[in-house]
């Protein structure tokens, strides 16, 4: 397994990112940090889409945080090769993973703690997809 996380965010997850970045290389991660570098308020899809074409090309996975987890998330889908799921518990992260072969995890940075976030994306980078029935599904996911 690729043990490189791209990691990026807008303002509103500044601080869950810096916190999820240091858990994940205790935990034997790589996350590789594509910003945002601060507080200041920035547009998320210029974080979004740098993290969701590393994911497409070197096959790993990602975080995207921004205040709800929509925004950054909608511009990452719009990667044919990104499945972005909004996780605000540790079991929609799993299921995120088994049914729907996430690859990237959007976060709700103002709807939820920095420990919870620490769990969900544990959660999330210790499920594996399931297969089977649901790797039907996930085909049909892109556009032709």
């Amino acid at each position: 397994m690729n043990k490189k996380i791209a990691i990026g965010c807008d303002h509103a997850g500044f601080q869950l990112k810096n916190a999820l970045i240091d858990y994940l290389q205790k935990q034997g991660w790589e996350p590789i940090d594509f910003g945002c570098p601060s507080e200041e308020s920035i547009d998320y899809p210029d974080y979004a889409h740098p993290v969701s074409e590393y994911v497409e090309q070197n096959k790993t996975r990602g975080v995207l945080i921004c205040g709800s987890g929509k925004g950054i998330s909608m511009s990452a889908n719009k990667h044919q090769g990104i499945r972005s799921a909004i996780c605000w518990t540790e079991e929609i992260a799993v299921l995120a993973r088994q049914h729907n072969n996430a690859n990237i995890l959007s976060l709700p940075a103002r709807f939820i703690s920095v420990d919870m976030g620490l769990q969900i994306a544990d959660a999330f980078f210790t499920t594996e997809f399931e297969g089977g029935r649901h790797e039907r599904r996930v085909n049909k996911i892109a556009c032709l």
